[in-house]
């Protein structure tokens, strides 16, 4: 074959992320993107991470040495903070509704469902009258179009997260199998309080997906550290 004759293809990753995002935005989502390297406030404070939070502990977070307070984000939260301090700054105000795909990185052990480094989408909408079933029915429609199946069911249980209130996680059911796959909730007023969007009169739903994990299911890839290994077989996605 000639070299002219060779043809490239897109990383598994970049195939979900870009499907992802092209879903949310036929939802009514704009995309917003932020910083990989963050500061303290932005990927811990605003978001209302108490101070002795073990999420700030070495065993969970990067810090860049000899820059304090600077660490490689945790979370794409930081640009949810980030989207409304500018929105305020330039005298915007909500309702809105975005989407965050990026790289995070959390200091862990890696094996087959954990990476050092990893993949999220966040989703923050935020109005006046947003409630818990908006985000279940967002989410719904979101994964029935994902995985091209009317019959995938979501559920909500009970968790904690600080920078929402209520919290839970989000199991999706696909054939007769429930999987665990996202944290998610109303927005802590706390939150949109340190950002200077009013808690009174605004309200909203923030979730986190990873997107490693819904390549993984979507391509039935059984360890997430082959999507960083290099290896040109995950071509034939």
């Amino acid at each position: 074959m000639k070299d002219e004759d060779k043809k490239g293809s897109l990383h598994p990753l970049t195939l979900v992320i870009d499907e992802a995002v092209s879903i949310f935005r036929d939802l009514g989502f704009e995309v917003a993107l932020g910083p990989e390297m963050e500061d303290d406030w932005h990927n811990f404070g605003a978001l209302n991470f108490p101070d002795n939070h073990p999420a700030r502990d070495m065993q969970d977070t990067f810090f860049i040495k000899g820059k304090d307070g600077i660490v490689l984000r945790t979370h794409t939260s930081n640009t949810q903070i980030r989207y409304m301090e500018e929105l305020v700054k330039s005298g915007g105000k909500p309702p809105f509704a975005i989407v965050v795909p990026g790289r995070v990185f959390r200091n862990e052990s890696t094996d087959a469902g954990h990476e050092m480094q990893f993949y999220q989408i966040e989703g923050l909408m935020i109005g006046k009258d947003i409630s818990v079933a908006h985000m279940k029915g967002v989410l719904l429609e979101f994964f029935k179009r994902f995985f091209n199946e009317e019959s995938v069911e979501v559920r909500l249980r009970p968790s904690f997260f600080p920078f929402v209130e209520p919290g839970f996680e989000i199991d999706l059911k696909k054939g007769d199998k429930w999987f665990e796959l996202l944290g998610a909730g109303m927005v802590h007023p706390n939150v949109l309080k340190n950002c200077g969007i009013d808690e009174e009169v605004y309200q909203g739903f923030a979730f986190g997906v990873g997107l490693d994990r819904l390549t993984m299911m979507k391509y039935k890839i059984g360890d997430i550290r082959l999507l960083y290994q290099g290896d040109l077989r995950l071509n034939q996605f």
